[in-house]
């Protein structure tokens, strides 16, 4: 059976169109022309682009350069756009016109036809609102596009990223709080060290989710300047006296973010420094949350064979072979998340230099691995903490073994009797097999009073200097 068309033109000419889409022409070349895997523009950036031309077409307005009724008919199109009630209509792929000219077409045509169904027109009758002449007006894809990566990013950083990493810091503080008093052994260069306890390992943990959340917080100075207003190089040619700054208002009481006008509409344009920056930021943080995931699952291998201080939560077999193996599959997950947004962080790198003059052509990949991180990053911290983390608890009697048994204890003698005399001791009790004690005394370098009062395991996690 042969799908019903319609018939829709662009200055191209005449494109056949499914009878029922709401897309028009340039989206079904673009969807014929860009067949490329089936990565889809994201629905965040279609819904911060949507907000974007509900903003222009109430500006402009509110300048004199469209009537009520129009804007009427574009806020009432784009308000639902931007609620989700039309995702199947973004049908566009990630892998087209470096701009996102197709996709902010796109936009532009359901827009107008939402308006023709509602006014009782024909779909792709461009009656009465008009695709270029009204939805787009005051912009181009240049100034809009990379305006609604910022929105979408800003949005997803401000309301999802970093709650969740703010719950996530708030986890780990109660572990570090509930673990103050447990003595542990320290370990550099996977070898013992002295002692520290395991709330200040956990602490560690706790302050590198909050500093990566001030730096991502930081970030955002530049994504909320917005290119708005600068049309197609900056200059702001087609567009009214006062456009870039009210739109800026306009999408900052809509959205609830402090957007701004960028000042310089060139720069913001020419290059996207403000997106890469934050884009770096996600891959800090990405390099935080492996660094942690990676210290909990070593810290709970075994069950007994490995170091086995931590226990982690069994939520799932995890062998298909070995009956009763539970694998840590959280920290697994999460190493691969972190891996991946370190390598979409490659990619953003790449494209932000790839620029050339007053156009930068990898708009699309920016966007797109921009968002997936702040999904990927906000999803995986969430499975991370609920899954994991809350309910880690620790082998105690395994720490207080390895404490006891560990050569590292002899550290502070060394002030006492001398570096060389501490590490002969540690060797001597290594060889033998006895304790650090009795190798102290038995090669006579210090007194069973001094060595009980000098070796105090809970002593040497007290903060010094």
């Amino acid at each position: 059976m042969v799908a019903a068309t319609r018939v829709e033109t662009d200055s191209m000419g005449p494109v056949e169109v499914p009878a029922e889409a709401l897309w028009g022409a340039q989206t079904q070349r673009s969807l014929q022309n860009f067949d490329i895997a089936a990565d889809r523009m994201p629905t965040e950036l279609i819904h911060a682009l949507a907000r974007i031309k509900q903003v222009a077409a109430i500006v402009n307005t509110k300048l004199g350069v469209l009537d009520e009724a129009k804007r009427d008919l574009i806020v009432d199109a784009a308000a639902s756009i931007a609620e989700g009630q039309h995702d199947d209509q973004f049908p566009l792929r990630v892998w087209q016109t470096g701009s996102g000219t197709q996709t902010n077409m796109n936009l532009n045509e359901v827009i107008s036809n939402l308006a023709a169904r509602s006014s009782g027109e024909e779909l792709g009758s461009h009656q009465p609102v008009h695709p270029n002449d009204h939805v787009n007006k005051s912009q181009s894809t240049n100034d809009a596009f990379p305006a609604a990566i910022h929105v979408a990013a800003a949005d997803g950083i401000c309301h999802r990223l970093l709650p969740e990493l703010q719950r996530l810091s708030q986890t780990f503080a109660a572990k570090a709080e509930a673990w103050g008093s447990i003595v542990k052994i320290g370990r550099t260069h996977l070898q013992d060290a002295v002692p520290l306890t395991l709330g200040q390992e956990a602490s560690a943990w706790r302050d590198q989710i909050n500093t990566a959340s001030v730096r991502i917080n930081a970030s955002l100075k530049e994504v909320l300047l917005l290119p708005l207003g600068g049309t197609a190089v900056g200059t702001g040619l087609n567009a009214p006296d006062g456009y870039a700054d009210q739109a800026a208002a306009e999408l900052a009481r809509l959205m609830g973010l402090p957007f701004s006008s960028a000042p310089n509409k060139f720069a913001v344009m020419a290059s996207h420094d403000g997106l890469v920056n934050a884009m770096g930021q996600l891959r800090l943080l990405a390099v935080s949350l492996l660094k942690i995931a990676n210290d909990i699952r070593l810290l709970a291998c075994g069950p007994r064979a490995g170091l086995a201080e931590l226990h982690l939560p069994e939520n799932e077999p995890g062998s298909s072979i070995m009956p009763g193996k539970v694998n840590p599959t959280q920290c697994e997950a999460m190493a691969m998340v972190c891996t991946q947004v370190i390598g979409l962080d490659a990619a953003v790198a790449m494209a932000g230099a790839g620029g050339h003059l007053q156009m930068n052509v990898y708009k699309p990949l920016i966007g797109f691995n921009l968002l997936q991180a702040i999904t990927l990053l906000t999803d995986a911290s969430r499975c991370f903490r609920v899954a994991m983390v809350e309910g880690i608890t620790p082998n105690n009697t395994r720490i207080q073994r390895d404490v006891e048994q560990s050569l590292m204890l002899v550290t502070p003698l060394a002030p006492v009797i001398g570096y060389d005399k501490a590490s002969a001791i540690a060797k001597y009790a290594h060889e033998q097999g006895s304790s650090l004690r009795d190798a102290a005394l038995e090669l006579g370098y210090v007194s069973a009073e001094d060595f009980d009062r000098i070796v105090d395991p809970a002593a040497m996690t007290i903060p010094h200097g």
